[in-house]
């Protein structure tokens, strides 16, 4: 509907700026706007249809009294998403009149805590139940003696999970909880968001502006909206929106006669205006394999062409569709578990839900997929568009990029291996590993976006001496920094851990390692090879074996750099840096893990573990 002088109550330009306005909301951005206007209804800024003709919206905005207010935007993010919609968060902040300090927890002053009276947390959760990096160090001091007392405070807290592990959200809970603790009152409930996080987010955004405007009626939300209007230099495409791109190239990495199948994925991102940096990952919309789907549907006696809906807005696909690309398959949570009780009034799974069983819950859930659940509980005849419903949608993969925008225009490489066993008498498969390492041939599309990782980043001196951790496919990033170096002429010294099971078929990129050496762009290299020698060798044990060099480089200013596996190479790594901090610079363990935890408030010991 178009709105007209004629048929409205507003002037013209009060209708050109609306007819501007109102086709650019958001359903969200709607619903927050009715609740604004009906929350400062009989105030001044809003006139009775007896009243005087009303000034424009736009006069609205800037005559409105504003009361100023003070906003901190505290963020702890592993891969960059909370640091994201933190982002976002002061963006609508300042576009409706307040003033915004935004800070990585790591970066801000504790002690300035006390002043603060409008805080926003915006946090992860790393590993099981921890919080990341850079969020160690304040959420140690709020649960300490030191942290004061909070009564002025207004607080909210989005966290962001994954309901696949046990301690979901828990570092966005402990942050809340412990808040309130200290006297602080809730500007809005506390939102925990699975890995779809956009419209949860989204809502407690809303909540949290509602809230805040309250306290300071004269904040309109016009002239954001229309700025939102005017801005778009960014890409168009994003997580909601992915970027069909090219592959041009998928290779396998490991030489004949390897037990590993290693892809070296080169994407087309032209056209797309996405950019990226190294450090940054790429984030891939995979497919369910044909195979786990059909058997699915056989298991459950579904009709294949049966169309169900698959999204909020009503959109259909067939039921093959659906379970191929849209819902998560491969992953058991305990809130799925939840509602597939609800739904079939199985008693098995109401036993197994029961208050004393979380163990038995736990080991069940580990490693089994939807199929055997519904084997297992004999869910056959559940209606199809009853059980899609209660499904997660398929949650994007995230990789680190293993190249540089600058060597390698318009393009994006990722380094991926594929995942095959098999458990309970089935053969399982990583879904989107498999996919590409069976399924993609250059030439065909995949869905992608960045996910930019602040985190994780080269030093701004380009003279910074750099060491790299990365076993396996966690070298991938490495590639991109030494590429980008090379692009940029950095002099920096460059110093590369690298591991991997055999030297003859799994020195990925070896040409290339080879190659920097020779031209100097990467210094030394150390490799470890555990299944060529009677004893297991891993990074770790040659870091040892170079303790005083790396130490020295350490004390030159170098920074650390960790990729990989988070469960038990990044530990050891850790622990190893520890002992060599502690050795060879004569310091207690406590002192040796504060040399590190410094490092860490120092940007020059950041970690992509996964």
């Amino acid at each position: 509907m178009v709105l007209q002088v004629t048929n409205s109550p507003f002037n013209q330009e009060q209708v050109e700026l609306l007819n501007r306005l109102l086709p650019t909301l958001t359903e969200t951005q709607r619903i927050w706007l009715n609740g604004y206007l009906a929350a400062i209804q009989g105030s001044a800024v809003v006139t009775t249809s007896g009243a005087a003709p009303a000034a424009p919206l736009a006069t609205l905005a800037v005559n409105a009294p504003v009361i100023s207010k003070e906003v901190t935007v505290l963020f702890g993010s592993q891969t960059g998403k909370a640091q994201g919609l933190a982002k976002k968060m002061s963006k609508k902040l300042e576009e409706q009149g307040f003033q915004v300090t935004l800070s990585s927890m790591a970066d801000f002053k504790p002690n300035n805590l006390k002043k603060v009276q409008n805080l926003l947390v915006l946090v992860s959760t790393h590993g099981e139940g921890d919080p990341p990096d850079n969020a160690i160090s304040f959420h140690e001091f709020l649960h300490s003696k030191r942290a004061p007392k909070l009564e002025e405070l207004r607080f909210s807290v989005l966290s962001l999970g994954d309901t696949s592990y046990e301690l979901f959200c828990q570092t966005g809970k402990d942050f809340d909880k412990r808040l309130e603790e200290l006297g602080g009152k809730r500007l809005a409930p506390r939102v925990d968001c699975d890995v779809d996080f956009d419209e949860p987010a989204a809502e407690w955004m809303s909540s949290v502006l509602g809230s805040l405007s309250e306290a300071s009626a004269g904040s309109t939300v016009v002239s954001a909206a229309l700025a939102a209007v005017e801005s778009g230099t960014e890409s168009e495409y994003s997580r909601t929106n992915p970027f069909q791109a090219e592959v041009l190239e998928n290779l396998n990495l490991n030489g004949r006669g390897s037990d590993r199948e290693t892809r070296h994925v080169e994407i087309s991102l032209e056209g797309s205006n996405l950019q990226y940096e190294p450090g940054d990952c790429l984030g891939i919309y995979p497919e369910n394999h044909p195979r786990l789907v059909d058997e699915l549907i056989e298991a459950m006696g579904w009709n294949a062409e049966e169309q169900v809906t698959i999204n909020k807005n009503g959109e259909k696909r067939s039921l093959r569709e659906a379970l191929l690309r849209n819902f998560e398959i491969t992953v058991l949570t305990k809130p799925l578990l939840e509602q597939t009780a609800k739904l079939t009034l199985s008693k098995g799974l109401q036993e197994l839900l029961a208050a004393g069983r979380e163990q038995d819950l736990k080991a069940y859930i580990s490693g089994r997929d939807l199929l055997d659940l519904v084997q297992d509980y004999s869910l056959k005849g559940v209606p199809a568009g009853e059980f899609v419903a209660i499904l997660r949608k398929m949650p994007a993969r995230l990789y680190s990029i293993a190249s540089s925008s600058k060597a390698f225009p318009d393009e994006v490489h990722v380094t991926v291996r594929a995942v095959r066993y098999e458990a309970r008498g089935r053969e399982r498969y990583g879904v989107c590993s498999v996919q590409l390492a069976e399924r993609v041939k250059a030439g065909e599309t995949l869905p992608v976006y960045i996910q930019n990782n602040p985190n994780f980043k080269l030093p701004e001196n380009p003279e910074t001496p750099i060491i790299m951790i990365g076993p396996g496919t966690g070298v991938a990033p490495f590639r991109a920094f030494l590429g980008e170096r090379e692009e940029t002429g950095a002099e920096g010294k460059s110093w590369l851990f690298y591991g991997d099971q055999h030297f003859s078929t799994d020195f990925l990129y070896q040409v290339e390692w080879q190659k920097w050496l020779k031209d100097g762009v990467l210094t030394r290299m150390d490799v470890a090879f555990s299944r060529d020698t009677d004893q297991k060798v891993y990074v770790q044990h040659r870091m040892l074996e170079k303790s005083a060099e790396l130490y020295k480089w350490l004390q030159e200013g170098a920074s650390v750099y960790v990729c990989g596996d988070e469960k038990k190479m990044a530990h050891d790594v850790h622990a190893t840096l520890a002992t060599i901090i502690e050795q060879e610079g004569g310091f207690s363990s406590e002192e040796a893990a504060e040399y590190l935890t410094r490092m860490q408030q120092q940007k020059r010991y950041q970690r992509d573990v996964y």
